[in-house]
């Protein structure tokens, strides 16, 4: 009697809780598979808003997983597309824990968008780039967990997530340009699948393919509104320099996200899904702060859809027609009427598997039945039987209960074993989808082989054990039920209720049977594809061996050839060097021969020039000190920089030695641009043998400042310390000449008047031809002076700017000092002519002086309008002023030439009247004349010689003064 409640137990059943767990269950998977169908058309949001609500009742995504890893995204693209979306939907909008729950998952998206990245075109290239962009949000929530999956947060919040460290916002601000990379480049691809016309966007596969894009554009919202905050953060404690990286990339991403926009708000599918705010013409500029305070967030807004049914429980398997439900067959490309063909196969197989498995099930039921059958008559002989074992009902009780607990305990082992069974099974499939994966990637991973045939061995070993207690387990459950039978039959004295609990019993049994034959048949069909998987890949394993064994072979004639190589390049490679160097050494050679070069002694160069170009020299040198001949290149170039940064610093330093007042200090100068090129030679030579290099640049280094700093002595002597009185010093000048010219033409009216009182006839006229020559030349010299001092001004009042007229002098002084000169000389020049004028009226000086006054004085007014000419405007009417009155000073020095040579004549017309010369007194005045005549010429001759002593001397002055080089 022990045994007579055993069959009510073996089974229990089950809790209102286990039930609502599997309608639960059910229901997501319906929800799921049919948001996620192989159908080209958007997904339906109501089945999405049931995946989304089962997260928050299972306070997680460990469901959504389970069933969703069970989807065919292997097989299908359309799936994969799909179920892409609804897990960004779900990430988004489902439980937190969603977020932290897929992390382990990231392995299978790469893998997934992996396969589909294969196709080059249509579904294969959006897959890979939306599952790259669901792993770069998946990082993105792991990195900021203070982010909820719609990454929608308050500014405190922000804040606070920031934790006022400006590290943080700069970290934060890059992964948010990663995230925002991946959006862009998603809906970049999939607006490039669609035609130029965007026709298809009402259609259900290019809706399909849009669908997707709602998600994205409230994350790229989000994302913009804090990259602006962040990046006015970061300016307003950061360098604009150090953020120029971030200011490009935010650019070229406010530019496609504007983009972005424009082509969804052109979209008719968008127009009632969602609402997206237009983007500001230009981005802000975040190196003003104060456009922060007229930024405006602007948020995407999606309307609320209308209330749908909620997603009725069902069967596991939908059989409703799809062909009522979902969008016309006629929007169904060819690849999914050959899918749907296939399935309709696969539904007749199936549906005749189900008649046959239904036929056997028949044939148990009608054997079950007649056991039934004589056990109720079994029953009925017993029932009379009943009134006397009432008294055992207590017992059998107890022991009912008893056996209640091991039948408990017998189906709890037998639950862990049915786990069992199903991992092991989904270890198998696992391992499928694994040898399917390597077989593609073998021939990149050639290293991998031996490890994925041992791996496959051991499946092999694994599934037949797997199979043989599968098989054992087959038996056991046989004999179970041989056992069950037999129980059944003493439990015949058991009520007519527990009848029912033994078909029950019956029922389960042999679903449990079916499924299991299912398992094995399966699993046989696993055993056998991996086994044949396995023949393919030993051999292409050793298909693989022989191409090894060919390529070490190839490759050790290779490393041979390379080891020749190598040696006849480094051989090469010092050749290049040395003759590159000594090409350098030539440069240097030829520039100190320059040096002595008489040509280069009429070149000039300004000190602060030559003094430039002593750093140059500087870094060449000691960048030197870092280069061998492991880097030829270096060699090679640091080389040619020193040679010639070295070579024009000698031939200048030559040239600034001429602009030296003293010559010998010239003269120490070039000796020393002599020296340090001898010791560059030396650097060279150490550069062309690899040896220590220290001593040598150093003392060229010492050499050249040495130099550096005669140049500055060259540059102290020629600038003077009177610059900054440029301006009063150019005043006095010109009030010198005035005064020089007015008392000049003072005294020649005194001359006059006195030549008039005292002086008759021919002298008389000659002093008054003579005078009134000079006066007229005093007249025309005056209004030159005139006409340049407002040409003057006008030069000051156009060059000056805001500085006062004493800045500009300082600043021009090699003209102010050319202009001084011009000044001085023509006061000199007026001086002679007076003094000349002076003698010739006393008879004491001679007419040739007062021309060559009168020409000295043209010179020097020439020099003063060429002084004006150098800085005023082509057309300015006081130029033209000046140079008319220029032409005046000529044409009166022309008369003044022109009158002394008339005087002259008069004067020789006077001596030479012979009408009262005796004819010994004629021949003595010949003598005397031929005398004077030899001593006249002695005379020219020497004052020739002196007069180029003069010249020379004088444009010698004259290339020191730096005012007369203005003036050249």
């Amino acid at each position: 009697m022990a045994s007579l409640s055993l069959p009510r137990v073996l089974h229990p059943r089950k809790t209102s809780l286990d039930i609502e767990r599997e309608n639960f269950e059910k229901s997501q998977h319906v929800a799921i598979t049919k948001a996620v169908n192989p159908l080209e058309v958007p997904v339906k949001q109501k089945h999405v808003r049931s995946a989304i609500i089962g997260t928050f009742q299972q306070q997680g995504a460990q469901i959504f997983w389970t069933i969703a890893l069970r989807l065919p995204t292997m097989d299908d693209r359309i799936v994969a597309w799909k179920f892409c979306h609804v897990l960004h939907k779900v990430l988004r909008e489902g439980h937190p824990l969603c977020l932290v729950q897929s992390q382990r998952h990231k392995s299978d998206l790469d893998e997934l968008g992996k396969l589909w990245g294969h196709l080059r075109e249509g579904y294969g290239k959006l897959i890979r780039l939306y599952t790259l962009l669901l792993m770069t949000k998946l990082e993105f929530h792991k990195r900021n967990p203070r982010f909820p999956g719609h990454l929608g947060v308050s500014k405190e919040e922000l804040e606070s997530i920031g934790a006022n460290d400006i590290n943080n916002y700069f970290e934060m601000s890059v992964e948010m340009f990663d995230y925002m990379d991946g959006i862009l480049d998603l809906q970049s691809a999939i607006f490039g699948s669609l035609d130029m016309s965007r026709s298809n966007s009402m259609t259900s596969a290019g809706q399909c393919r849009l669908a997707p894009l709602i998600p994205c554009i409230q994350d790229a919202s989000k994302l913009y509104d804090y990259c602006v905050k962040i990046l006015f953060k970061l300016h307003s404690s950061l360098p604009p320099d150090t953020l120029q990286g971030h200011r490009d990339r935010f650019s070229k991403q406010f530019k496609e996200l504007k983009q972005f926009y424009q082509n969804t708000n052109a979209l008719q599918y968008f127009k009632d899904l969602i609402t997206v705010p237009p983007l500001p013409e230009n981005p802000p500029n975040f190196l003003i702060q104060a456009n922060l305070h007229s930024y405006v967030t602007q948020e995407v807004v999606v309307p609320q859809e209308q209330e749908e049914e909620t997603v009725s429980e069902g069967t596991l398997i939908d059989t409703t027609d799809l062909a009522a439900t979902e969008p016309s067959t006629t929007s169904v490309c060819q690849s999914h009427l050959e899918l749907l063909a296939e399935r309709d196969k696969l539904i007749k197989h199936l549906q005749t598997e189900i008649e046959r498995l239904r036929n056997e099930v028949t044939k148990v039921v009608v054997t079950k039945d007649k056991d039934i059958n004589t056990l109720q008559d079994q029953i009925t002989t017993l029932e009379t039987e009943l009134a006397t074992k009432d008294s055992e009902l207590v017992q059998e009780r107890q022991i009912k209960e008893d056996l209640f607990h091991q039948a408990s305990a017998v189906a709890q082992s037998q639950d862990s074993e049915q786990k069992a069974k199903d991992e092991k099974f989904n270890k198998v499939k696992d391992l499928y989808v694994k040898l399917r994966e390597d077989h593609i990637q073998l021939l990149r991973q050639k290293a991998e082989v031996e490890k994925k045939v041992n791996a496959g061995v051991r499946r092999e070993k694994e599934l037949e054990h797997n199979n043989s207690q599968l098989q054992e387990k087959l038996q056991e459950i046989n004999l179970e039920h041989t056992k069950q039978e037999a129980e059944i039959q003493q439990s015949s004295q058991i009520y007519k209720q527990e009848v029912d609990m033994l078909k029950q019993d019956k029922d389960f049994l042999s679903a449990e049977m079916e499924v299991l034959q299912q398992n094995y048949e399966s699993s046989i069909l696993e055993k056998n594809s991996i086994n044949d998987s396995l023949q393919t890949i030993i051999s292409e394993k050793e298909i693989l061996d022989n191409k090894l064994s060919e390529m070490i072979t190839k490759s050790n004639d290779l490393e041979q050839s390379i080891t020749l190589m190598k040696i006849t390049k480094q051989k090469d490679i010092i050749s290049i060097i040395s003759e590159s160097v000594i090409e350098s050494k030539l440069i240097i050679e030829h520039a100190i021969s320059e040096v002595d070069n008489p040509a280069l002694a009429a070149v000039n160069c300004s000190p602060d020039y030559f003094r430039s170009l002593t750093d140059g020299c500087s870094e060449s040198l000691e960048a030197a000190l870092l280069v061998n001949h492991d880097s030829p290149s270096e060699v090679i170039k640091v080389a040619s920089r020193i040679s010639h940064r070295h070579a024009v610093f000698l031939l200048q330093g030559r040239a600034t030695s001429n602009s030296s007042p003293d010559i010998m200090f010239g003269e120490k100068m070039a000796d020393e641009c002599k020296k340090l090129g001898d010791f560059i030679l030396k650097v060279l030579d150490c550069l062309q043998q690899n040896t220590p290099i220290v001593t040598d640049l150093n003392n060229a280094q010492v050499q050249l400042k040495e130099v550096s700093l005669l140049a500055e002595t060259i540059s102290g002597s020629l600038s003077g310390l009177n610059s900054d009185n440029l301006s009063d010093m150019l005043e006095d000048e010109m009030v010198v000449m005035d005064k020089a010219i007015e008392e000049a033409a003072n005294k020649i009216q005194e001359m006059l008047n006195k030549s008039r009182e005292a002086d008759s006839g021919l002298k008389l006229e000659v002093n008054e031809k003579i005078l009134d020559s000079c006066t007229t030349l005093m007249i025309a010299i005056k209004v030159l002076i005139q006409k340049s001092r407002l040409l003057q001004a006008e030069i000051v009042v156009q060059g000056k700017g805001t500085a006062s007229a004493k800045e500009f002098y300082k600043r021009n002084h090699q003209w102010t000092d050319g202009f001084i000169s011009a000044a001085k000389a023509v006061a000199v020049a007026a001086t002679f002519l007076l003094g000349a004028a002076d003698k010739v009226v006393s008879g004491q000086g001679k007419l040739e002086q007062l021309v060559v006054g009168a020409q000295e004085i043209a010179a020097s007014t020439a020099q003063l309008v060429v002084a004006s000419r150098v800085k005023a405007e082509r057309k300015s009417s006081n130029l033209e002023q000046l140079t008319q009155a220029s032409k005046g000073v000529t044409t009166a020095t022309g008369a003044v030439v022109a009158t002394v040579k008339v005087c002259s004549q008069l004067m020789e017309d006077e001596v030479l009247d012979t009408s009262k010369l005796t004819l010994h007194q004629a021949k003595r005045l010949e003598m005397e004349a031929q005398v004077r005549v030899l001593e006249l010429e002695k005379e020219l001759e020497q004052e020739r010689v002196r007069l180029s002593a003069l010249r020379k001397h004088h444009y010698q002055m004259a290339k020191d003064d730096e005012g007369w080089v203005c003036l050249s």
